[in-house]
């Protein structure tokens, strides 16, 4: 009797996993169209890619689609228990962290862009000219490199060469083999979190004094960017809460294995899918020119389908 039940309760949390993964495979594939279908609007313009915003929109959405697509092979992969030897998996996770980091470094941009783009317009075309974006471009990734090299230097300085020949499931927890290993990326990431959350504060508190004393245009131009800044830093606060899961789903882990697996399934969708969701939300909708290119490609697209 007892057996039947296990057998039963086995079959259910297998059936919660199914749904649960198609569910993943649908919304990955939603998002993802609608960030090519953004992303190849980006180049029918001339505006938008001479244009820091929306240039750095746009790195925005093929980090996030990179990193939607990857984790979706990875969660498929961890799912039917597919392994690949650990120096393959060292070379994917390798790019999965510096993107992982390129998204909210990108947001900060963002931010500081329109801090300047509202509290020094004179310098706005100055600064954030096309020649500068590329350099901005780079910094990002430089900054985002910097967490991904700090934590693989530790895992290659801690492994034995015999691991890197060993088969195992992919996943980026593979790299914490000591306990001061994990001290030192929680204290890396922490202190990117400070320095983010310092720039977003600064720049809403400059943004809202410039509100308070604009009048007319000035004052709704004021008052969107502001809105945008909160939305960043919305979006930028869930992507943070992704670096501390892995130490409560560790802690879930010690209590049941049922409870472990809800749990990283909703940090998953909440911390890791809700946040690279947001983008096309932020922009694609609530900017008006871009909102005007996405009607027209849509209305031209199926013009010529009826012809």
């Amino acid at each position: 009797m007892a057996d039947n039940s296990s057998l039963v309760g086995g079959k259910s949390l297998l059936r919660q996993i199914n749904d649960r993964v198609i569910i993943v495979q649908i919304l990955v594939m939603i998002f993802l169209c609608i960030n090519m279908l953004l992303t190849v609007i980006f180049f029918t313009k001339e505006c938008f890619y001479k244009t820091t915003c929306y240039i750095l929109f746009t790195i925005t959405l093929l980090s996030d689609s990179f990193i939607l697509f990857m984790t979706d092979i990875l969660l498929i992969m961890t799912y039917f228990q597919v392994t690949m030897p650990v120096w393959l998996c060292i070379i994917i996770s390798v790019v999965l962290l510096l993107y992982f980091t390129v998204t909210p470094v990108t947001l900060t941009a963002m931010t500081l862009e329109r801090y300047i783009a509202i509290c020094m317009p004179l310098h706005h075309g100055e600064l954030c000219s096309t020649h500068n974006t590329i350099y901005c471009i780079l910094i990002i990734h430089g900054l985002s490199s910097v967490p991904c090299i700090v934590i693989l230097s530790t895992f290659f300085a801690s492994a034995s060469l015999s691991f890197y020949t060993q088969h195992s499931v992919c996943s980026v927890e593979m790299f914490i083999l000591y306990r001061w290993q994990d001290h030192v990326r929680s204290a890396l990431y922490q202190f990117y979190f400070l320095i983010m959350c310092s720039i977003i504060v600064f720049s809403y508190v400059k943004i809202m004094k410039v509100a308070k004393a604009a009048s007319g245009e000035d004052k709704k131009s004021t008052w969107k960017g502001l809105r945008t800044i909160i939305l960043h830093a919305f979006q930028l606060l869930l992507c943070l809460i992704r670096l501390w899961c892995p130490f409560v789903e560790a802690a879930v882990l010690q209590i049941n294995l049922r409870l472990f697996i809800d749990v990283r399934y909703t940090n998953y969708i909440m911390f890791s899918l809700a946040p690279r969701c947001l983008s096309p939300l932020i922009y694609g909708i609530r900017d008006e020119t871009l909102l005007h290119a996405l009607k027209s490609y849509a209305c031209s697209g199926f013009h010529k389908r009826n012809i």
